[in-house]
């Protein structure tokens, strides 16, 4: 063939590697939570803890769901102000109960998670947990508060008595909880689990959207 008609010879371009992924953004935990660190974990993410330190008692508002929401975002800042969580995105969580527009946290003493359970038993209830999540790097942050209806059960005084006995109503917003000896004293909710526990992950989702974080980008690996 001559070279008139001879085809080109065509040298492909080499292959252009993907970009390396970004990489993971740390996730701070501004909480000492047992239950909300393990909802964090189950859901495929990796916090690390911090404590905030904050003085609850020291904080006040005008309705359960506002003072949830203060103290929440109260934790969030004094954590994201720490050096060792600059960069970071920092989440903040309080939960309080909601029984007759009055707030509850955890009970001072057994004779007051006694006098609380005798007040709840038959009734509903709302756990209203604040949420805060602050993006250290840009100072952006996003905050709501997340509720869920409560219907407690009728224990009897003896079955009450034996649960304050446990030490358990001492260490949880308004003294129950849905994952420990409580679970048989309440009668079902209407609203997210996690939330009563003490992180909606559903809000969290939305809060970190906001911020223009995707959930699944903090998924450890």
């Amino acid at each position: 063939m001559s070279a008139r008609g001879a085809r080109p010879t065509i040298t492909p371009m080499p292959a252009l590697g993907s970009p390396p992924p970004a990489p993971r953004r740390r996730l701070v935990l501004a909480s000492q939570s047992p239950a909300r660190l393990g909802l964090l974990r189950q859901a495929g993410l990796d916090p690390e803890v911090i404590v905030s330190g904050v003085d609850e008692e020291a904080i006040s508002a005008p309705t359960p769901g506002e003072l949830a929401l203060v103290l929440a975002e109260a934790k969030a800042a004094v954590v994201a102000a720490r050096e060792d969580a600059k960069g970071a995105l920092v989440v903040g969580c309080d939960s309080v109960l909601d029984l007759d527009g009055v707030a509850y946290g955890k009970p001072a003493d057994a004779e007051e998670a006694a006098a609380r359970w005798k007040a709840m038993r038959g009734r509903t209830g709302v756990l209203r947990t604040g949420h805060c999540v602050i993006d250290t790097g840009s100072g952006a942050r996003a905050s709501v508060t997340a509720s869920t209806a409560v219907r407690f059960g009728t224990p009897d005084d003896a079955e009450i008595a034996a649960y304050v006995a446990s030490g358990e109503p001492l260490y949880v917003a308004g003294a129950f909880t849905l994952d420990g000896r409580s679970a048989p004293f309440v009668d079902g909710i209407e609203g997210d689990h996690g939330n009563v526990l003490g992180l909606s992950l559903p809000t969290l989702r939305t809060l970190l959207r906001e911020l223009g974080v995707g959930i699944t980008e903090l998924w450890k690996d």
